[in-house]
């Protein structure tokens, strides 16, 4: 199940649930804004960044998003390995 992380990588930007919000394979998240920014490819792994799948209100309460922040500053400058 996804974890529907709670703020983008690069901007720190809340993110809710319901708020697009874009990831790649390994779930790594981020706000439209840096998306663009960053052309669509993840800074960490490389991969194409995809909109994250909304999760259905009715389902949150049993399905909770992850509250765990991960923030990386330099992500809009960090080059691909």
């Amino acid at each position: 199940m996804l974890e529907l992380r709670p703020n983008c990588e690069c901007c720190d930007a809340d993110l809710t649930p319901a708020d697009q919000a874009y990831i790649c394979s390994f779930e790594c998240t981020f706000c439209p804004e840096c998306t663009d920014k960053l052309t669509g490819i993840c800074p960490n792994c490389g991969g194409e960044l995809v909109t994250r799948p909304i999760r259905p209100e009715a389902k949150l309460a049993t399905n909770p998003p992850s509250a765990v922040r991960v923030f990386k500053p330099d992500c809009k400058t960090k080059t691909v390995p």
